[in-house]
């Protein structure tokens, strides 16, 4: 790999001589502006302002804009002959441990390789040093004219450094967050909990990236002259519709499961694939197999419900009947009393006429 500036690391009294080198590349695909109407290159022409000629990149220097508009010119020799120790040098400052460091600091990522037999020696020094302090060094160099914060760490065998960003370039996250006061119950965590745990883990490898390969393959088709739309195209994005909590995560629970070959307790769920796969469609006319399990189970719990109101208006009628049938039974056996009563008060009447008598 080729490096892209050569100086030392500094640690004490301490030098490494090494080289720099990218650690990252970009396979981002990048389009250029064409004139519309027949394809031509648009392109971006440097010209002066004072004649109006185009000039060649070897004519461009650098220079500063002073609030009145006037121009100070600034050459690589003048940068070069600033009184700064990291103009060459990677000057390590501290040692840290590794989440001390906030993520949002990280930039760039280089590669620091030994640059000669005599750099062997004192760059595994600070490489093992690093590994067994279990911490990373935090260093200042320059770069592309400027100066610049980095962090030394341990990959494999080989020093890596991150550039990161001055603490003064990290904004603060005013205004970012949910307004107002949201609370989440210990439920819903728990759910949420529950789907971290059946997510699980990712193999980072095999992770790609999607849209680059569809656009690689649209590019090929069209210069095949063979490119077809497809049928859904795009993914709209998600607006903002009011979701039920709850049952979002229970069924994401129930479809990672699956996808898992897990038992889940709900059925007719999309499984979740490392890859985005389309949901069950419709063939010849006729519902998924999810779709039918799911109309089926509906079926079953209305009939039961239609059984389960049944019996109860059953079991309603039968209590009112028997209620009725002992009202009715109570009123016959109080009519038989009274005529009971009022026949032996009849008797006693007579017999008393009789002994007057």
């Amino acid at each position: 790999m080729r490096s892209i500036w050569n100086g030392a690391i500094s640690f004490g009294l301490v030098s490494i001589p090494i080289k720099l080198v990218n650690a990252t590349e970009s396979h981002s695909i990048s389009f250029r502006q064409i004139h519309l109407s027949d394809g031509g290159r648009i392109r971006y022409r440097k010209v002066c302002e004072l004649d109006g000629e185009e000039v060649a990149t070897a004519e461009i220097g650098k220079g500063y804009e002073e609030a009145d508009g006037s121009i100070i010119p600034i050459t690589d020799e003048d940068l070069a002959q600033l009184p700064i120790a990291t103009a060459k040098t990677i000057e390590i400052v501290s040692f840290v441990p590794a989440d001390e460091i906030d993520p949002l600091q990280m930039d760039a990522a280089y590669y620091l390789a030994a640059n000669g037999p005599t750099a062997a020696k004192p760059y595994t020094l600070l490489r093992e040093a690093l590994k067994r302090s279990r911490r990373v060094a935090i260093a200042k160099y320059a770069l592309r004219g400027r100066e610049r914060l980095g962090m030394l760490r341990v990959v494999d065998d080989v020093i890596a450094m991150h550039g990161l960003l001055w603490p003064d370039e990290i904004r603060a996250p005013e205004g970012v967050a949910p307004e107002g006061k949201v609370s989440v119950r210990e439920a819903e965590l728990d759910l949420a909990d529950a789907l971290m745990a059946t997510l699980g883990e990712v193999e980072m490898d095999s992770l790609t990236d999607e849209y680059r390969e569809a656009v690689e393959a649209m590019i090929s088709a069209k210069s095949e002259g063979a490119f077809e739309p497809p049928a859904e195209a795009g993914v709209q994005a998600a607006g903002g519709k009011v979701i039920d909590l709850m049952a979002a995560l229970e069924k994401s629970v129930s479809a990672a499961k699956a996808s898992r070959g897990e038992a889940g307790p709900e059925a007719g769920v999309t499984p979740i694939r490392r890859k985005t796969a389309a949901a069950p469609k419709s063939v010849g006319g006729k519902k998924s197999t999810a779709s039918t399990k799911k109309t089926a189970a509906s079926g079953t719990r209305k009939t039961a419900s239609a059984k389960s109101t049944s019996a109860r208006s059953t079991t309603a009628k039968s209590t009112a009947a028997g209620k009725s049938t002992a009202a009715k039974s109570a009123v016959k056996s109080t009519s038989k009393a009274a005529s009971a009563k009022k026949s032996a008060a009849a008797t006693k009447k007579t017999s008393r006429k009789q002994a007057s008598a």
